[in-house]
């Protein structure tokens, strides 16, 4: 089973994301790596100038470097950001693009791609359909339950089906900044005040009860999926790679558990005890999988 680190979905200023990667490079052992601004097409800029260097560093050290399109793609510029980054070619017969928007197949001829958990492929004509266009890898969206997950592998044993095993939940992107308009300034003018936030603005209820995160133009859960515990399941229902979401913790040490546990030199209770050590005060969870509410805690120990 694969490991695969997704792309930083928070405003991390330039050097930090330039060095988190250069360490994941060296030191992680997972097997592909995703690169590339997701959440807001402003952020981008910022760490254009470390991107090349980044993938060199990533490629070196052995690891699959896949290039990940925008979650929401509208303005003109960002239209044509988006062809523009659908011409890189394929690397010898493996996709270099993740697509996170369907807009993304008018521009890709066919060629093979991986498709991110932003796109909603809930049932297997949905894989059908896009692995018919060209996709060789699926991250499928967090919400579905384990049967799903099993059925689209099932059908599609040519598609490396991936699910996302750690990290806040991706729940929503918006046209609207709410990180903007919690600090009383537009969208336009934001200030990128999202990077005083690096593991996301907590939400609370007005009974002041942990309920989500924003991201600028993104909406997470407050609670962060541990699937450890269920590696064994996702084995045997066809999943070949687990998706390690970026947070504000030793991202190093995360991916040596969940490495730890798929090859079979831990155990998953074991492993998610250390995992909360590791990322304190965020509650973890696996409900989606398992059919119930999402901030639930299913099985033993839960």
């Amino acid at each position: 089973m694969q490991l695969t680190l997704g792309p930083v979905f928070y405003h991390w200023a330039p050097e930090r994301w330039r060095d988190f990667h250069y360490r994941i490079a060296d030191e992680a052992p997972v097997d592909t790596v995703v690169v590339g601004e997701v959440v807001c097409s402003k952020r981008a800029p910022f760490k254009q100038d470390h991107v090349a260097g980044v993938v060199e560093r990533l490629e070196g050290a052995g690891k699959r470097v896949l290039h990940a399109s925008l979650i929401l793609v509208s303005l003109p510029r960002e239209r044509r950001q988006t062809r523009e980054l659908m011409q890189l070619g394929e690397d010898e017969g493996e996709p270099a693009i993740e697509i996170n928007d369907l807009t993304c197949l008018a521009s890709l001829d066919r060629k093979p791609f991986a498709v991110g958990p932003f796109v909603n492929v809930y049932n297997e004509a949905a894989a059908g359909f896009l692995a018919s266009r060209g996709a060789r890898r699926i991250c499928l969206p967090p919400e579905l339950p384990l049967t799903a997950v099993a059925g689209i592998a099932a059908a599609l044993p040519d598609v490396a089906i991936e699910v996302f095993a750690f990290g806040r939940i991706p729940l929503a992107i918006s046209a609207r900044c709410y990180h903007a308009r919690a600090h009383k300034l537009t969208k336009d003018n934001c200030r990128f005040v999202c990077e005083q936030d690096p593991d996301g603005m907590p939400v609370k209820t007005l009974d002041e009860a942990g309920f989500l995160s924003v991201n600028g133009v993104q909406t997470l859960s407050q609670n962060c999926t541990s699937l450890l515990r269920d590696i064994p399941v996702l084995r045997r229902s066809g999943v070949a790679s687990l998706r390690l979401s970026p947070q504000d913790c030793d991202m190093v040490e995360v991916a040596r558990l969940y490495r730890d546990v798929a090859d079979g030199r831990l155990d998953g209770a074991e492993a998610e005890s250390r995992l909360a050590e590791l990322y304190p005060e965020v509650p973890l969870a696996n409900g989606f999988l398992h059919a119930v509410p999402g901030h639930l805690r299913v099985g033993a120990g839960a």
